[in-house]
């Protein structure tokens, strides 16, 4: 049966939700505020795109939507009644809306806690389906406490963004069992979702969903939860077959360099281990700068403390044992900390008009 719980909160019925309490966190108010607005009869909702990609902006999200994704995971996943969810993500957001969704929809209980870097530390009992970001999945990686408590939740899935080779080797490490999902608000969340093992990434469609790619090989999608409209992505995708594909990287990220195109996903993949070498547990990521001869130059971000004198230089001739030369950067930027969305991912575009 759906139940919501929080701190001292176990809210059920529709009054429950009738919170006048203004001490409640603002991520609280918000989960109690939609639930309310669900269980009142509420068929769209105006939803806050992330802005990881381009400028935020709103999408009315219709009820029925929202159903379809809440379903097709479902039924992916063989959830019921019993399942215990946990929301750690902030419900401003469609993916921890979409928590709530979930347990509305699949009448189950699901505990609210704070959307923090280790949401699992103090958690007094075991979820069975949880949605993390992978700054969440690397922190509870570091402690026994929330690693004994990953390895028993059933259904464990990481969005927001691409997990770096780094983070997915350490999840294999430790035998952690979880989905990448592929997803963004406009599909009310994810649309497929891909195991986390050794090999390449391949991602599987949930139900109900139909994909394919345009000219320039940059993947379509059709599904009750995106809507009656085929959305068109700017994502570069193999096809494996009509089930699943293989994500390749971002084309409004492709590189031109002299005439050159480059992929800044395709550079990371082979640059990660004399990354990780020198900067381990860093995050980074290749970029496009502005240059009067060449049009773009290919620079790197790496966040972490100040290098060391020749550090650079170290990694520099690491990275040109697997990169061409108009692969290799031409600038090497080590910045403390990245400029992060709301919703944790890495805003390029910010941090490279901040170094």
């Amino acid at each position: 049966m759906f139940q919501l719980t929080f701190d001292k909160y176990s809210l059920q019925r529709k009054e429950d939700f009738e919170l006048s309490d203004k001490d409640l966190p603002e991520f609280a108010k918000t989960a109690v505020q939609f639930c309310l607005e669900w269980i009142s009869g509420k068929n769209t909702f105006i939803q806050q795109t992330s802005g990881s990609t381009g400028s935020p902006k709103k999408i009315e999200i219709s009820k029925t939507q929202l159903i379809a994704s809440a379903k097709a995971t479902g039924e992916f996943f063989s959830t019921d009644e019993n399942t215990k969810l946990l929301c750690c993500l902030n419900p401003s957001y469609i993916a921890g809306k979409m928590m709530l969704v979930r347990a509305l929809v699949w009448n189950c209980p699901i505990h609210l806690t704070e959307p923090k870097s280790n949401p699992l530390i103090g958690l007094n009992f075991s979820p069975d389906f949880v949605a993390m970001v992978p700054l969440q999945i690397e922190a509870c990686l570091q402690q026994q406490e929330s690693l004994e408590k990953l390895h028993a939740i059933k259904h464990l899935i990481i969005g927001g963004a691409p997990m770096n080779d780094s983070l997915k080797a350490e999840i294999i490490h430790k035998g952690v069992k979880c989905y990448q999902t592929y997803g963004m608000t406009e599909t009310v969340s994810h649309v497929a979702l891909a195991k986390i093992e050794a090999e390449d990434l391949v991602y599987t469609r949930l139900p109900m969903v139909e994909f394919g790619s345009d000219e320039r090989g940059a993947l379509w999608i059709s599904s009750p939860m995106s809507g009656p409209d085929r959305i068109q992505t700017n994502d570069i995708i193999e096809i494996v077959d009509t089930n699943r594909f293989k994500w390749l990287g971002r084309l409004d990220f492709i590189i031109n360099s002299g005439g050159v195109k480059i992929n800044p996903d395709e550079l990371a993949k082979k640059s990660a281990a004399s990354i990780g070498g020198l900067f381990p547990g860093s995050e980074f990521f290749f970029y496009g700068e502005k240059d009067e001869k060449l049009g773009e130059k290919v620079v790197l971000y790496i966040e972490g403390e100040k290098p060391s004198d020749g550090m650079v230089e170290v990694l520099l001739a690491a990275l040109s044992k697997n990169l061409s030369k108009y692969e290799l950067p031409k600038m090497v930027y080590v910045l403390k900390l990245f400029e992060r969305t709301a919703t944790l991912k890495i805003d390029k575009l910010k941090t490279s008009n901040n170094k």
